[in-house]
């Protein structure tokens, strides 16, 4: 079939709004009609030549959400009809990873999602007879998308999709940071770092945890006021005094028991352990850096009690928790709309990323209808 999608055609340059082929889905494989995606910064990384592992032609996008238009043989969990998240962190439910709770790294198809294919080694994606790869096993930069049963979320068809999509990567990567890999306990305090859609989503996830204080930390007034509608008690404004601040607000000046990093910079993934409690502080690293960026940290920190632990995409188990996260949604315990700050087309996908680059809101969302 004939679609239009935004193609990475060359690093550094403007995504091209094209018509291209796209095939059948295969066994296992589904086909998405796209209603709304949000721009994420991977999208851009990619496009702007920085990520090492980047490929060209590809159609980017990750953080989709649309409509089961056809399966392919054997698909039994989604069926036409049906509302669904797009997962670049699949869970195919059957690898060790899959079915252990200390991960949600599934491992069943990734050797190919890493060079652009779908599980079989090939792409559905063409034009002229030149193959187009997928980006992150998703491609949702488009008005239709073939992607693997195993990376797809079936969810409450009620929701909106310009607040579903959201939950494909940023708002479930810090919600899920909090809640399932700090874990973070009733009572306690908590410090995040960054108030992007990451951060903000650290917040409410530590609000909903039960956290008693949520210290949020960014350079923005803006978005800490956004954070405050999240669940932040406090706020400070980055810079080189954060630590100092964290921990003159907290007990003894001991640190926060939770801390997140949300921003990608090392310099600020090194606050944040500075900042979490000697003796029992967890300070969960959810940014991403750039490729060959170290973090530089004493050893003295560790050794007196603090521990820092990485978290991917939140350590959700995309098919099994994301649902879950869109009904409390549904439920009114996350509010999504505040995240959305500009609303375009796929036609305007540039204009995403030039908003991102100028820090202009949290989420462009693409609407497709």
């Amino acid at each position: 079939m004939k679609i239009r999608a935004a193609v990475l055609e060359e690093f550094g340059q403007p995504l091209a709004v094209q018509e291209v082929d796209l095939a059948e889905p295969k066994a296992g494989e589904v086909l998405v009609r796209l209603e709304a995606c949000g721009v994420c910064h991977t999208d851009l990384y990619t496009a702007s030549g920085a990520d090492p592992s980047g490929y060209a032609p590809a159609v980017l996008g990750h953080e989709g959400a649309g409509v089961v238009e056809k399966v392919g043989d054997g698909v039994a969990s989604v069926a036409p009809g049906d509302h669904v998240v797009t997962l670049f962190s699949p869970q195919c439910r059957e690898c060790v990873h899959c079915v252990d709770p200390r991960t949600n790294l599934c491992m069943a198809i990734r050797t190919e999602q890493n060079l652009g294919h779908l599980p079989d080694g090939s792409v559905r994606l063409s034009r002229g007879g030149e193959d187009i790869r997928h980006f992150m096993g998703c491609s949702t930069f488009a008005e239709y998308t073939v992607m693997p049963e195993i990376a797809l979320a079936k969810v409450n068809p009620e929701a909106p999709f310009e607040h579903v999509a959201l939950f494909a990567c940023g708002l479930s990567t810090g919600l899920g940071a909090a809640i399932n890999t700090a874990q973070v306990q009733a009572g306690t305090t908590c410090a995040v770092f960054g108030a992007g859609m990451v951060g903000l989503g650290a917040v409410a996830g530590c609000r909903l945890q039960g956290a008693e204080r949520i210290i949020c930390v960014d350079m923005s007034e803006d978005r800490l006021e956004l954070a405050k509608g999240q669940g932040a008690t406090d706020t400070i404004i980055g810079g080189p005094d954060a630590v100092a601040e964290v921990l003159a607000m907290t007990d003894g000046e001991f640190g926060a028991d939770y801390t997140f990093e949300a921003t990608g910079l090392v310099a600020v993934m090194r606050q944040a352990l500075e900042a979490a409690r000697m003796a029992w502080g967890l300070c969960t690293v959810a940014g991403v850096a750039g490729k060959g960026e170290t973090l530089d940290v004493v050893p003295r920190l560790l050794i007196t009690g603090r521990r820092i632990a990485g978290s991917s995409f939140g350590g959700v188990k995309g098919r099994d928790q994301v649902p879950v996260l869109v009904d409390r949604a549904l439920a009114g315990e996350i509010d999504v709309e505040p995240f959305i700050s500009h609303k375009i087309t796929l036609d305007e996908v540039n204009r995403g990323f030039e908003l991102m680059e100028a820090q202009d809101g949290i989420r462009s969302v693409i609407e497709f209808n």
